[in-house]
């Protein structure tokens, strides 16, 4: 039998069986996960802001199928854009992505600059 039939790693012990679970490449991605690695820290935040845009687009297209009557969206005050549902919708998704991008980056920026040993007394863990 080949190493590919048998599964097993070249490198590995020749005695041992290889673990399927020990490669994650041969893991089936399930797409769900309940690992706080995988979900944690910038991964979540962004997938946070992908849905938030998302969703205001969602809500903007709604208020632009109303069509109220003084909709006039100007994208930072200088872009004049349709007062159609694909209007309103793109003037919510860039605002809001504009902001919360802006505020994301500023965090970015000062947790990456934040130095716990000046804060902490010297003392790390």
């Amino acid at each position: 039998m080949s190493e590919a039939e048998t599964g097993s790693d070249p490198g590995a012990d020749p005695g041992r069986e290889s673990d399927p679970g020990a490669n994650p490449e041969t893991e089936p991605d399930s797409g769900a996960t309940s690992d706080p690695a995988v979900w944690g820290g910038k991964r979540f935040v962004i997938l946070i802001y992908v849905a938030l845009v998302a969703v205001t687009g969602v809500f903007g297209y709604i208020i632009g199928l109303a069509r109220p009557e003084n909709l006039d969206p100007r994208l930072l005050g200088v872009i004049s854009l349709p007062p159609t549902p694909a209007g309103v919708a793109l003037y919510g998704m860039l605002t809001v992505a504009l902001v919360l991008g802006v505020l994301l980056l500023a965090v970015n920026y000062v947790s990456q600059r934040y130095d716990t040993a000046a804060v902490d007394g010297g003392e790390q863990e």
